[in-house]
């Protein structure tokens, strides 16, 4: 589920407290957690809403002046139900403070090697995961599909993919363009040579 920047602020702010949706079944569950450029959004609550139902107050507590500015900005589509969604903002993403933990253990770094062995065993494509490390630290902030020609990947989604993977693990962080290694991930990459 993506959220456009001013709505994350909102609900980081606790000014956005519902979103609205139009999908043929809710693709959300109550109490899930999403992670998000601002940290972790949960969702509080998930219902079918009648799009003519949707009041003024509700249009204020979505980032909206007005019912109308909301419905004007839902896009159109008669086969898709509208889902009114509580959120609120739950923290920031674990995965922030992991990355800063660069003083690695034996034991620590032993279970990372490990993790990063069966991706290697898992992957269609062999071993990977110190290419994809070794390109993003000699390539910060390039684009994903660079990224992926230099990795020699067939698509760029796939690259996607394996990156998230290790951003799972703290090794690699986001930027608007592209990607870095953490601390942490610079930490296993210094330890792979």
């Amino acid at each position: 589920m993506l959220f456009r920047s001013e709505i994350l602020d909102g609900i980081r702010q606790g000014v956005v407290s519902l979103v609205f949706r139009r999908w043929r079944q809710p693709r959300v569950r109550a109490g899930s957690r999403l992670r998000t450029a601002i940290g972790l959004v949960e969702i509080r609550s998930i219902g079918p809403v009648d799009e003519r139902e949707v009041s003024d107050a509700d249009a204020r507590r979505a980032g909206y002046p007005s019912a109308d500015a909301l419905r004007a900005d839902l896009p159109q589509s008669g086969d898709l139900r509208l889902f009114r969604i509580g959120v609120g903002y739950a923290g920031p993403d674990p995965r922030a403070a992991l990355r800063e933990q660069d003083q690695l253990g034996a034991p620590e770094l032993a279970a990372l090697t490990e993790r990063l062995a069966r991706f290697d065993r898992a992957g269609p494509r062999g071993a990977w995961t110190a290419t994809v490390l070794r390109i993003i630290a000699e390539h910060p902030a390039r684009r994903a599909a660079e990224l992926a020609e230099l990795a020699g990947y067939p698509a760029t989604e796939v690259f996607k993919r394996d990156v998230r993977k290790l951003k799972e693990l703290g090794l690699t962080e986001s930027l608007e363009t592209g990607y870095r290694l953490s601390p942490r991930g610079r930490a296993v990459v210094d330890r792979l040579d």
